[in-house]
């Protein structure tokens, strides 16, 4: 049975429920959705998320991706368009070139205004995409592809929307997501008021909302994207694949689970599958040899593909929310050391907050976490889209702002007025979290930086008596908002945005709202919106956040939570009134969408820093093979089981010669496929976009010289038909610096499975 198999009748129902629904509901938009491949470099490359230099991409386990939906009252009416990235975090300089690709192919129809990119923060995908310093100080600077990846999977993915566009219908739903997030930070909630946590029966947001996507004069769903918070740490720090980690988990699964479903198959080989002796199978492998390396085509993978992006494939998305302080690390933190938990405050073992880490429930194997998280956020969504019967009506509309937030002046009352600050780290920043510990000597909680530290930092930056004043309890360990050498250390200038699809509206922050700073946030933005609506908005109007979304300024804690100081707090860059700048601002951007009121815009702009990016990144190793060696020749063949066959669990591997997959990214292809034996015919049922397939690259030093090693590795999955099978590995090499691209490819021995 496929793993999915008992949500058969979930899909059928969602199915049933769908047609009776589009014939209540004739059309109310123009609907799109896309998807475009944005994998970056897969070898030697820091990863985003953990700031660690030691923690460079070797692989690929799963492929990232951006996918979009757009929504539109007509052809040229009001209309919005969101695009989810699996990546760490949206990029200013990402959203500003994109804009600029799309002025030019649509002219105005797509601005900073109504379009939104935001990211899953996945901690397993390529860094070196963002233009301040501190974001690109652990990947040696700006990485071009790991940027233009991006850009490209962002553009395509809308044009492929854009291009989608058709009369549809949207419905709304939520519910409870159970133990896919706890808070990492309990001690900082804590703070907030006894009343206020009273509210709420945890100190976390459990609420998954769903938005299903149909198009009414096809009659089929087309999509569904939906916001849930949960931290993309699932893979550890220790981890070097690439990796969509939950969310992109989570996507995967429910774009498989609806594909093959649709296509009333329990498995994808199913209809490859035959009724063998398993002696014959076994024969069979063994006379069918590996067929050495071979040239190929610069798109010759792209046809081996088993998910081919034709445009017309169902888009599931798994969206980032208020995700400061949850974790998906889900049994808690404990000590390495004593296997005992950490200390409540600090997070920390003895006063080394590095022993202090957390463990997901798939604990050790933080894949099986990855996967067991993901299929949490996955099973609620199907369920969400299987009844979702509230159809989406009413206008749509959108509300954008850049505000400069490093000297915001804040009402808190009728005498109080308050500012914000220059960005600035405070110690704990440098403790790291429970998901990731940072550096020996800090903890969380920290509110000192000793003698040490302080002469580091001056080194760099002292912080003026107004940074130091202005941040307080934070004690300013990196005053980034006051760093300009080489270029910018931090953003200042940060957008805001609310979209509107009738009484569903999303507020596009760029950070990581805590808990609590979320649900003020979304509180007062539906209270403004009530009062100032003249009936359009009610009670039922119901408010998402879509966190890192536009551009990426860390995080966002309470001004209870700002007081402990730990991580969290550590990273709310622009001082203790940093959320009540937010709710300000976001409040009139929602009275001026409650009455109709066009905003003249405030006349700033964040920098284009493209010119003045630095990247020391070294150049790819592995350029040849081994003299008599071809790329795509076998290093290690597959090695045949002792039982003669390969049962569900098993791990058949095989090492190819190869060169770096930073020669070419293989966009839309794949470097790793398992292929099934179909009579005369190899057919890929496989590739490195699966979960169960993975694709490993290092460099072996042979003579005093380096040659490229990719291994592909097949966890044989329950569902796999019985079969013969064989690895198969693509590539790309460059002779010269000057020489185009040289492709490749090879397969393994055949192996059987049983």
């Amino acid at each position: 049975m496929h793993k999915h198999q008992h949500l058969l009748p979930i899909f059928v129902a969602s199915l049933c429920a769908a047609f009776a629904l589009i014939d209540e509901v004739d059309g109310e938009y123009l609907i799109g959705v896309g998807s475009y491949d944005m994998t970056g470099p897969a070898a030697g490359v820091n990863m985003m998320g953990y700031a660690n230099t030691d923690q460079n991409t070797a692989g690929i386990h799963f492929r990232l991706r951006a996918r979009t939906f757009i929504v539109a009252e007509s052809s040229q009416g009001a209309r919005f368009a969101f695009v989810n990235l699996d990546a760490g975090m949206a990029s200013q300089l990402v959203t500003i070139k994109v804009l600029q690709r799309l002025k030019t192919r649509f002219g105005d129809l797509y601005t900073q205004e109504n379009l939104a990119i935001s990211g899953t923060h996945t901690h397993a995908g390529p860094a070196g995409y963002l233009q301040y310093v501190v974001y690109s100080v652990t990947s040696l600077g700006f990485i071009n592809q790991t940027f233009d990846a991006i850009v490209t999977a962002v553009e395509q993915s809308i044009i492929q929307a854009h291009n989608n566009l058709k009369p549809g219908s949207i419905f709304l739903n939520t519910g409870d997501v159970e133990n896919a997030g706890i808070n990492r930070s309990p001690s900082a909630y804590l703070f907030n008021p006894p009343e206020e946590r009273a509210r709420y029966t945890t100190n976390v947001d459990t609420t998954m909302t769903l938005l299903k996507l149909l198009d009414s004069a096809g009659n089929r769903s087309i999509g569904a994207f939906s916001w849930f918070a949960t931290h993309g740490t699932s893979m550890s720090r220790e981890n070097r694949l690439i990796s969509g980690d939950n969310k992109g988990a989570a996507a995967r699964f429910f774009e498989d689970w609806f594909t093959f479903s649709n296509n009333s198959l329990s498995t994808r080989n199913t209809k490859f599958s035959t009724i063998q002796n398993i002696s014959t199978l076994r024969n069979k492998a063994q006379k069918i040899k590996a067929t050495g390396g071979k040239p190929c085509g610069k798109t010759t993978s792209q046809g081996f593909k088993v998910r081919k992006n034709d445009g017309s494939r169902f888009v599931g998305a798994f969206c980032q929310s208020n995700v400061g302080d949850v974790t998906p690390n889900v049994l808690g933190a404990f000590c390495t050391d004593t296997g005992k938990p950490c200390d409540f405050n600090h997070s920390s073992c003895n006063g080394n907050d590095q022993l202090c880490v957390g463990r997901g429930p798939g604990y050790p194997d933080e894949i099986l976490s990855t996967k067991i998280i993901g299929e949490r956020q996955f099973e609620k969504a199907m369920e969400l889209f299987s009844s979702a019967t509230n159809p989406s009506s009413g206008k749509i509309d959108y509300r954008h702002a850049y505000i400069n937030f490093t000297s915001i002046e804040v009402q808190l009352n009728e005498s109080t007025v308050v500012k914000t600050c220059p960005a600035a780290v405070g110690a704990s920043f440098a403790a790291g979290t429970t998901d990731g510990p940072g550096v020996f000597g800090f903890q969380q909680g920290d509110t000192e930086i000793n003698e040490m530290w302080k002469r580091l930092r001056d080194l760099l930056k002292e912080p003026s008596q107004y940074q130091v004043d202005c941040q307080k309890p934070k004690p300013v360990l990196l005053s980034t908002g006051e760093m300009f050498v080489p270029y910018a250390w931090a953003p200042a200038i940060l957008p805001i945005q609310i979209l509107r699809l009738g009484n569903f509206v999303i507020l596009s922050v760029p950070g990581e709202f805590t808990t609590m700073a979320g649900r003020r946030l979304r509180e007062a933005v539906k209270e403004t919106l009530i009062n100032n609506g003249n009936g359009e908005f009610d009670n039922e109007t119901h408010v998402v956040m879509a966190g890192l979304t536009n551009t990426y300024s860390q995080y966002i804690a309470t001004f209870e939570e700002y007081k402990q100081q730990r991580y969290e707090a550590a990273s709310t860059l622009y001082g203790p009134h940093t959320l009540s700048a937010y709710i300000q601002e976001f409040k009139k951007l929602a009275k001026a969408m409650a009455t109709g009121e066009q905003l003249g815009g405030t006349g700033l702009s964040p920098p284009d820093l493209s010119s003045v990016q630095l990247s020391l990144l070294q150049d790819p190793l592995g350029d040849s093979p081994p003299p008599g060696k071809r790329f795509g020749d076998m290093q290690q063949d597959v090695a045949q089981p002792k039982g003669g066959s390969f049962k569900k669990g098993d791990k058949p591997s095989a090492t190819f010669w190869s060169a770096n997959p930073r020669y070419d990214l293989l966009i839309e292809g794949t470097f790793a496929v398992a292929e099934m034996l179909q009579g005369e015919r190899w057919v890929p049922v496989y590739d490195d976009d699966d979960f169960c397939l993975y694709f490993k690259w290092n460099v072996t030093v042979d003579n005093s010289s380096l040659y490229g090693l990719a291994t592909i590795e097949w966890e044989v999955p329950e569902d796999a038909a019985s079969g013969v099978y064989r690895l198969r590995h693509f590539g790309s090499s460059k002779k010269t610096k000057d020489s185009p691209n040289e492709y490749f490819t090879g397969a393994s021995s055949a192996f059987s499975v049983s």
